[in-house]
């Protein structure tokens, strides 16, 4: 845990509304030199980045979730050409997430935490003092709500911590370069919204990540809602109604007369109606309406896919998320709307996820490699 102080350090943060994750990493020489760094893959410390190329193909299938995958050896660059080998040495996880106010995201409360965070995890690395070669920040809301981050971070972390080289990304963007570090590719991030990322290393594609009230379709809160407006339906003696969800929405949160006055006021709708997705998958095997909801959501997560992937790049397609989690309800039909609608392309199991993906970026951006297309508002970078 005490590697010489003379070695080139990156720090990686990941923010969104779940909190603040913060990683430090040594470079450790040129690719192809799998002995100079530690492990990364089964076991290996958080944050670590992982794999080379697309990720691991086969095995754990196409439909693993976030987070390192086993086996994946020496964490070295790759796909974008980043001639580096990443060596995690310490991760710090908050809670609670940065503030968002009238100018978006608190930029002087997120250079707070990274300031203090960076210094005590060189402190601990035994490299106190030390000058950070390049930070990246992948944070959600980065393109509409990050115009304060990109007015006072690049200074505030050259000054405090004699930053050289900052990246500050779309969540979107972090979580691609994790799965397929850094590979030209496809990556569909499910969690309670649902975003389409891909890329030829050209340019990016987006679809979706629109957020729960226009948008987000097939994500956890569109399901979530879909099963409360099924069990709303057999509540009021509509047509494509469900006894069974109604019985799971009223166990879950009471009368359903009371739902719009408990969801409509809540800052965090989104949430409370992802947390309804679980018993939408629960009741998909009897209900054909619970499975009629998930085989809808395949379909929407499937185009939003297939609107991205870049043709002729031979890249792979990568699912991450918690969404993933509700199993074959929703794995068994999400499999059969890709084979239908991007035939051929390669799915492969994420490498990493996005702070994984956070210390890729800032990799590649030490080691001057061209890395991720740049694009303001989803991969803007700053320094010399």
């Amino acid at each position: 845990m005490s590697p010489p102080p003379g070695g080139t350090w990156v720090l990686g943060a990941d923010s969104g509304g779940s909190g603040l994750r913060v990683a430090l990493a040594e470079l450790g020489g040129a690719a192809g030199t799998a002995g100079s760094g530690a492990a990364c893959g089964s076991g290996a410390a958080p944050g670590c980045a992982t794999g080379a190329g697309a990720g691991p193909d086969g095995g754990a299938g196409p439909d693993g979730g976030a987070g390192p995958d086993g086996g994946a050896g020496a964490g070295t660059g790759a796909g974008a050409g980043a001639p580096v080998v990443v060596r995690a040495v310490g991760t710090r996880v908050f809670g609670t997430p940065v503030p968002t106010g009238a100018k978006g995201v608190d930029a002087g409360r997120m250079a707070e935490r990274l300031v203090g965070t960076a210094r005590d995890l060189l402190a601990g690395a035994g490299a106190t003092g030390r000058p950070l070669a390049a930070v990246a920040v992948g944070a959600a809301g980065m393109a509409g709500l990050g115009g304060e981050l990109r007015a006072v971070l690049p200074g505030a972390l050259r000054d405090a911590l004699g930053v050289r080289r900052l990246a500050l990304a779309s969540d979107a963007v972090t979580a691609h370069a994790g799965a397929l570090t850094g590979a030209p590719g496809t990556v569909v991030a499910a969690g309670t919204g649902l975003v389409a990322l891909g890329t030829d290393l050209v340019r990016w594609r987006r679809a979706d990540g629109w957020g729960h009230l226009l948008g987000d379709c097939g994500g956890g809160a569109w399901i979530g809602r879909a099963g409360l407006e099924a069990a709303l339906r057999a509540h009021d003696g509509r047509r494509g109604g469900s006894g069974a969800l109604l019985a799971r929405a009223e166990a879950l949160f009471g009368p359903v007369a009371g739902l719009p006055g408990l969801l409509y006021p809540r800052p965090d709708r989104a949430a409370v109606l992802a947390s309804f997705a679980p018993e939408v998958a629960a009741c998909a095997d009897g209900d054909p309406v619970a499975a009629d909801v998930l085989a809808r959501a395949a379909r929407h997560i499937a185009e939003a896919a297939a609107a991205v992937h870049p043709e002729g790049s031979g890249g792979a397609l990568a699912l991450t998320g918690g969404l993933l989690r509700l199993g074959d309800p929703l794995l068994v039909p999400l499999r059969e709307e890709l084979a239908r609608q991007l035939p051929g392309v390669r799915r492969v199991s994420a490498a990493g996820d996005p702070l994984s993906g956070a210390l890729h970026v800032a990799a590649t951006l030490a080691a001057g490699a061209p890395g991720l297309p740049r694009e303001p508002g989803l991969l803007d970078t700053y320094g010399d």
